[in-house]
């Protein structure tokens, strides 16, 4: 969105969901579904880092105000320290930068995908959803999407084009959101 509308864009989280529901009724228009759409709850999934002040206050925001939203859900999980890189030759630890001196240990997010992933296969089975929007412009979620399609279950991506194209011939449609924008700004 910031890459879309620049560094400044500020989201309303409280009109996200119905936007993404308006966006899609257009295109179920003429199908077998219903010709509404019914905007029944949003679920954000983000990772953080249990070292980073900044990744606190993001927590405090998410599970404070975010999660107390009408029809929002928050899934957080913590990242994971990654282990150092390692020498290709003599497979030892590189655990900071032979050039600056920096530590070569990061994070990873580990779980984020397998709880959405595992979250669209379950609502799926609680027959909770005809249609969902996906926003995210990685591929790895593929295989659920196809899986999802041949239950009879319709994904739509949301994409911020050119990113994620992948995922977007995988959905059944896809909406660029760059034009809704506008509207989920606060």
């Amino acid at each position: 969105m910031k890459r879309a509308k620049g560094g400044g864009f500020r989201l309303d989280w409280a009109a996200l969901g119905p936007a993404l529901s308006t966006a899609v009724a257009p295109l179920i228009v003429g199908s077998s579904a219903p010709s509404t759409t019914q905007f029944d709850g949003l679920h954000v999934y983000l990772s953080y880092n249990k070292t980073s002040g900044n990744d606190a206050g993001l927590r405090n925001w998410a599970s404070n105000v975010l999660d107390r939203m009408p029809g929002v859900q928050v899934v957080m999980k913590p990242r994971k320290v990654k282990r150092p890189p390692k020498c290709p030759s003599c497979h030892a630890e590189v655990s900071t930068c032979p050039s600056c001196g920096s530590s070569m240990r990061g994070t990873v997010e580990k779980g984020v995908d397998t709880a959405i992933v595992t979250d669209m296969i379950r609502l799926a089975w609680e027959d909770a959803y005809d249609i969902a929007v996906l926003v995210s412009a990685d591929s790895d979620f593929v295989p659920a999407v196809q899986f999802l399609d041949s239950k009879g279950l319709r994904i739509v991506h949301g994409v911020f084009p050119p990113r994620g194209m992948a995922l977007a011939k995988t959905c059944w449609a896809s909406i660029d959101l760059v034009p809704l924008l506008d509207t989920i700004k606060r």
